[in-house]
């Protein structure tokens, strides 16, 4: 498909997030880390509430994968550009996971980014797919190098986003929520946002992490919860409750899985 520059315009607004009111940038700069993301080197290794416990993942999956996530040490939030986002209170901790240097690795790209590393790492690199809103599928292929890899998520994040995604993904009940299963509003713009970890105490009360990127494209981030009253990441799983983060707001009715 040959696109020219406004045709390359409007598909980039069609399939961005919603960035609510327009966010002011500051120049790149190093800021004091908490003491808990310097404890932790992975998703997986970000300190629990007492009495949780992780709950158990098959080895190799997709779930156990995105525990093995590294962080950085730094907690800042930076956008595509190398400026520091203007919201710096939305996030818990940073995943070592590059942006790229162009407007593109937001919402749903950086889920569709997630997912697409996960296969690479794996070498299943027939199982790297996504449709655009039309139906369009956009295959990874030959040859399989980092480069072609990096020019190819370019492409899905320009022609795909959280209205071709919400699409691809089956509907869960929240009740069922899995580490990898995603919180998306489809549409134009819309948000997503994915699970990258869970934990359960003995009553079976489950907890959850939350990670996204956002508009502009920016670091992804492990989200705080801004309702628990304390500087905790963990989300309380509850049937009868809606999901706020710090940027967006989720139905229960949105959650999804993969195919």
């Amino acid at each position: 498909m040959h696109l020219n520059i406004v045709d390359t315009a409007i598909i980039f607004i069609l399939t961005s997030c919603n960035g609510g009111s327009a966010q002011k940038a500051t120049a790149k700069q190093d800021t004091p880390n908490s003491p808990a993301i310097a404890s932790a080197a992975t998703v997986g290794t970000i300190p629990l509430p007492e009495s949780f416990a992780r709950i158990a993942q098959q080895e190799n999956t997709f779930a156990a994968w995105l525990r093995e996530i590294k962080l950085k040490k730094d907690n800042t939030v930076y956008l595509f550009d190398g400026r520091v986002k203007a919201n710096q209170d939305a996030q818990f901790a940073v995943l070592d996971i590059s942006v790229g240097d162009k407007n593109l690795q937001q919402c749903a790209d950086a889920i569709m980014r997630l997912r697409a590393e996960y296969f690479f790492s794996r070498r299943e690199f027939t199982k790297i797919g996504f449709k655009d809103n039309n139906g369009v599928l956009y295959q990874f292929d030959a040859p399989y190098t980092r480069q072609r890899f990096m020019t190819y998520l370019e492409k899905v994040f320009g022609m795909c986003g959280t209205a071709s995604l919400s699409k691809q993904l089956l509907p869960v009940a929240i009740k069922k929520m899995q580490v990898g299963d995603v919180l998306i509003k489809g549409g134009f713009p819309g948000h997503a946002v994915i699970v990258v970890d869970m934990a359960e105490n003995a009553t079976g009360k489950k907890i959850f992490l939350l990670a996204q990127s956002y508009m502009p494209a920016q670091d992804i981030h492990i989200l705080k919860n801004v309702n628990s009253g304390l500087p905790s990441p963990w989300y309380t799983l509850l049937e009868s409750k809606n999901i706020f983060t710090p940027e967006y707001h989720f139905t229960n009715d949105q959650l999804k899985t993969w195919w």
